[in-house]
């Protein structure tokens, strides 16, 4: 039986762990070819020999995605082992805390060069290549951080927050060119991943950033209406539901995975 997204080229960043990682397995699953890409080499490698142990084709690709010129060397590759691209899912990113007077301007610098840079040059670079492929889908993983502002957490706002108009002006773009390109932004709320480890609060008690000394099942007990974390499948499970077919009629949209955290 066909996957959901089977036949696809899917180009996934930052997916060597967490949330990437399991987009890349799970789009494997439903059939989909993956290009895997991070910084991080060896848990690229264990990423495709678990996704062909599984059946699967995939390969990776080392990137940061802070460079243009890796950019342009990542999608000259896909381009000339698949020639073409059907999926793409900017999901590479970092979250630095603290309060803003204590943030040095490298600490804001990198962090808007991944978050944001990232995206803009995926985009950018990415965008040519579904077009000749007849179109395609582009998923960008912001945060509830974009819809729900915390302390000690204004770089990650700010930079997740650019990334939710950032997609929505690009989805336009694309309608008005009738190119069969949707590009959507995706809204985690907070998931059992490295990232939230960094967002850790480290003063105050911000909305989104837990109190020090806070387990993270503890703060989510009581902040999420949901009671718990979420999981990384279930964050999943929304890309797999944007990079397919399923969604054709969805573009410049958010797409919240966050157990009611934004609306509490």
């Amino acid at each position: 039986m066909p996957g959901r997204v089977s036949g696809k080229i899917a180009l996934i960043t930052g997916a060597a762990n967490g949330i990437g990682r399991t987009a890349a397995l799970t789009l494997a699953r439903e059939g989909a070819t993956i290009v895997a890409t991070d910084r991080d080499d060896k848990g690229g490698a264990a990423l495709v020999a678990e996704i062909e142990a599984d059946g699967g084709r995939a390969v990776f690709l080392a990137h940061d995605v802070t460079d243009e010129d890796n950019w342009r060397a990542v999608i000259a590759e896909v381009k000339s082992r698949f020639r073409r691209l059907d999926v793409l899912v900017n999901n590479a990113g970092i979250g630095l805390s603290g309060p803003v007077t204590e943030m040095s301007l490298a600490d804001w610098r990198r962090q808007t060069a991944v978050n944001i840079d990232g995206v803009f040059l995926g985009v950018k670079h990415g965008l040519p290549l579904l077009r000749d492929s007849g179109g395609g889908s582009i998923v960008n993983v912001s945060s509830i951080a974009a819809l729900k502002a915390s302390a000690n957490a204004s770089g990650y706002c700010a930079t997740k927050a650019a990334v939710r108009y950032f997609t929505k002006s690009v989805a336009l773009e694309c309608a008005a060119l009738k190119d069969n390109v949707r590009v959507n932004s995706l809204h985690p709320g907070i998931v059992t991943t490295a990232i939230w480890d960094s967002l850790i609060g480290t003063s105050g008690d911000g909305s989104n950033a837990r109190p020090r000394g806070a387990t993270l099942d503890a703060f989510t007990a009581a902040a999420v209406p949901f009671g718990r974390p979420g999981r990384v499948d279930e964050i999943a499970a929304g890309i797999v539901w944007l990079a397919s077919d399923e969604s054709s009629y969805v573009t410049g949209a958010e797409l919240v995975i966050d157990g009611g955290r934004s609306i509490a």
